[in-house]
Parts: C-alpha cells; structure tokens; sequence
C-alpha cells in the first residue's frame, strides 16, 4: 500500500514538473523528498494550465454528443485558448454559477424539446448573471431587448423586470430560439440571428450570394456576430472538459434552495424579511427580477421565492403576515427612494406613476409634456438621459405618468381611433407608440387580456394601423 501511494505521489509530481523539481535556486530529484504515506495530501495545483494541441481538441470535439455538431477550426481554437488559457478567472466564474442555472435550464430547453446545449449560450450573453445590462440596454441571463422581450411576455416597469427573471427569461429565450432554428433550418444561422437580428442574418445570405451555412456567410456579418457563434462553440467544448484543463473550483459553490409562496396582493420584501428572518440579500438573490424590494400591484400575482429553510413559517402565518407586508404609497415611494439612492440615482427621478412610452409630437416641448402627465422636466431627463432640453418629433421618451388615463389628449385621441366594423362590433385603429397597455389605459373599463381574447392574440405584439376589436 505504502509502494503504491508512492508511486502515485510520484507520478504526480513528475507530470507537472518532470523527472526532478525546481525549488528556489536549487533542484532536488524526486527520490529524496523523503515522500511517505503519512506525509501524502490531496495537493491541487488549482493554478496550473496543461498544455494542449489543435489535434486533441480536434479528436475530443468529434467524439462530443451533441445536437449541434461542429468541426474545429482556427477561430474556434482561438476561444478555447482564450478561455481555458488568458481568461480563466471568466470560465471559473460562470462554473461557480452552473449549479444554481443549468437544472433550470435542462428542464425548460426540455419542455421546448430543444437542444440541452443551447443553455451554453447563457454563458456567452451574460456570464450566467441574471442581473446582466448591456451598453444597450439588453438585460437578463438572456440579453433580452425591451421589444424583444415583450413580444415574448417579459414586461418591465420601475419595480420589476421580467427580462430578469431566470425562469422567464429562458422560457422566452427558448421559444425565440425555436422560431428561428425554424426560420433557418441551421442552428448556427439561428444563433447568429439571436445576435444580431434575423434580418441582418437574411442580408448576409444575400449577400454571399445564397450560401445557407454560418461560415459560408461568415465574412458578410457583423463583427461581434462573427465571434459570438466560434465562442459559444468554444464554450460547449470547454464545459464538457473542465477538468483535462484543470479548470476546478476552489471552493464549490451551491445554489440556495428555495420555495415559491403566492400573496396575491402589494408586498414589502424589506418586511417580510425582518418578521421571517430572512436575509434581504438572500431574496434578492432568489427574485432577481424585483428591483425595489416591493412589489407592486402590476404584479400581484408573482410568486415569490423564499429560502426552503423559511417557507414553513411563512406558510403557517401567511394570514398574519399579510397584513403586516402590505404596501402603502407612502412606503412604495420611501423603498423606491432608498434602493435608488444606493444605486445613486438622484431621489428626485424615483417615479410614482405608471410607466408608459410617449411619442414625441410636432410643437411638443419638455416642459408641456412634463406638465401633462404630472412631472418635471428633470425627471424627464434624468430618466431617458438627456443631456438638454431638445427633442425631435417621434422620439419616444419612458415617461412615469400620475395622470395617464386623465390625459385629455389620450382621450381624444382614443375617441378618433374607435369605429366599428360590418359586425356591427367597435374597432379601435392602433397608432404610433400605442402597446396594448397604453390601449386598455386609453380605453378605460378594457383589459389587456379582453383585447386579446376578442382578437385571437399569442402575444402582446401590435403595429400601427392595425385593426383590435374591443367590444
């Protein structure tokens, strides 16, 4: 046993330094460390980076079991290198976040009956951080836009962002995904168009001339699209090879285990976890879509994750609780205050009101648009981060309104939109701007789910000149 354990010591030793080791100045051989099997630990050499050759990714990468095959090529090899080699501390990071998505993930790519290594591509838009904002504007795990993300249900205002919900999120994702692998028949070309747009990717076809394959439109691409796809491929590689690149962790992590409890009504997190004791961080971590620890009538029907060790209490007192975690608007504003002065957003932009997007009209002026939905210029401003008071006709500004459905101009602009059809039913003309939120507030009395119903709707997309019954 003793022989054995030594041999296995040695042949350690002798993989990562050779036959003798460096130590200082001096170099000692191996036969007098004086190794016994007492003196033998576990020693990771958490540090160390193998070396390896284009030739053993290459055979590692054809035996891969995949639904999206690929073949090894310089640009993808460039990846691997970049993140098994100069970028480990980036692959290290989303491995101690693994655990807490890809069970998640594995189980709604399945619902889709979509390819499992598609929850790679988390990796790629976000470094699997649910709380992820792109220079542009894009949020979540799955770097949705605003319009992109409400043509699949993920919906924003103050207090809550859809597009940061885990769960959602990769829902939507995995349909958009879906509609696109439809529309290309290439999961490359799918992906490519997550990037950058179907249309862009429908150009670069044109444009090589019809070819049907990501490298064969590859130079026709944007530039960022370009090393999006060779990185996710890099990546699936990499995750199913961590350990032949010494790429383990440290200290594991695990993912907090939670239950979902349904209030139904206006909640206060930061009071909820002082009577639970629950830590407010734990929450947040665990409901990274709230973004002011409330919330909000909008979405009353959340369910709310709760750390499993604390769901028993608050299920056994959810009565007594519920009263005690309502809001008022005095608090609203107070925990909108609080969060956005931590995240030093100036006390006087926190909203009140009801978001909406406001189309620019000609003669429109910062000051008669503040006035009409019961704000000030400097909100304005601050919240759609304007430098001056200059706007132009159809720029669409994020307005909070205090007055969206007394807004005489919505009104009359309502009553102009309404006819009625042969059927004898009224139809309402969508215009510039309108989403079926705006509608249903224009149209006092009409729900978002009413509109959809009378007019066979899947999702909330509309455009202007469109024809929606309403009663």
């Amino acid at each position: 046993m003793k022989k054995n354990l030594k041999s296995i010591a040695l042949t350690a030793l002798s993989v990562l330094f050779g036959s003798t080791v460096l130590y200082g100045q001096e170099i000692f051989d191996i036969n007098t460390l004086g190794i016994t099997e007492e003196t033998i630990t576990p020693n990771y050499q958490f540090e160390y980076i193998p070396d390896f050759t284009y030739d053993d990714v290459a055979r590692k990468i054809k035996t891969m079991e995949t639904d999206m095959p690929f073949e090894l090529n310089d640009r993808i090899f460039s990846f691997i290198n970049y993140f098994a080699v100069r970028n480990r501390d980036y692959t290290k990071m989303v491995l101690e976040r693994e655990a807490i998505y890809f069970p998640m993930f594995d189980e709604i790519l399945a619902k889709h009956d979509m390819p499992s290594d598609i929850k790679y591509l988390a990796i790629i838009e976000s470094g699997l951080n649910p709380r992820a904002r792109s220079r542009v504007g894009a949020m979540g795990l799955w770097q949705f836009m605003p319009a992109t993300g409400r043509m699949y249900n993920l919906h924003t205002n103050y207090d809550i962002d859809d597009r940061m919900d885990p769960e959602l999120a990769t829902d939507a994702a995995a349909k958009y995904l879906k509609s696109l692998y439809k529309m290309f028949g290439n999961w490359e070309l799918a992906l490519a168009a997550y990037n950058c747009g179907p249309g862009n990717v429908r150009k670069a076809i044109r444009r090589s001339g019809g070819k049907q394959t990501f490298w064969g439109v590859y130079d026709y691409l944007p530039r960022e699209t370009r090393s999006y796809v060779p990185q996710f491929q890099a990546i699936m590689y990499l995750m199913r090879h961590v350990e032949d690149h010494n790429l383990y962790l440290e200290e594991p992590t695990y993912p907090i285990a939670y239950s979902k409890i349904q209030f139904n009504q206006e909640l206060d997190l930061e009071q909820l976890a002082a009577l639970s004791g629950i830590c407010i961080e734990d929450l947040e971590k665990l409901n990274p879509s709230i973004q002011n620890r409330l919330i909000p009538a909008s979405h009353k029907h959340l369910a709310l994750k709760v750390p499993a060790s604390k769901a028993s209490l608050i299920a056994e007192n959810k009565a007594e609780f519920k009263e005690a975690v309502a809001l008022t608007n005095e608090r609203i504003v107070e925990l909108r205050t609080t969060v956005a002065a931590e995240s030093g957003i100036k006390a006087t932009a926190v909203p009140t009101g009801d978001l909406i997007t406001y189309k620019v009209k000609s003669g429109d002026v910062l000051g008669s648009i503040a006035q009409r939905h019961g704000t000030t210029v400097t909100n304005i401003k601050n919240w759609n981060n304007l430098s001056s008071n200059t706007i132009r006709v159809g720029q669409n500004l994020k307005i909070y309104s205090n007055k969206p459905i007394s807004n005489p101009t919505n009104v009359t602009l309502a009553e102009n939109s309404i006819s009625s059809n042969g059927s004898g039913s009224k139809v309402y003309t969508v215009q510039p701007g309108d989403s079926l939120w705006l509608i249903s507030k224009k149209l006092n009395g009409v729900t978002i789910d009413q509109i959809k119903k009378l007019n066979n709707l899947n999702s909330n997309q509309i455009k202007p000149g469109q024809k929606l019954i309403i009663g």
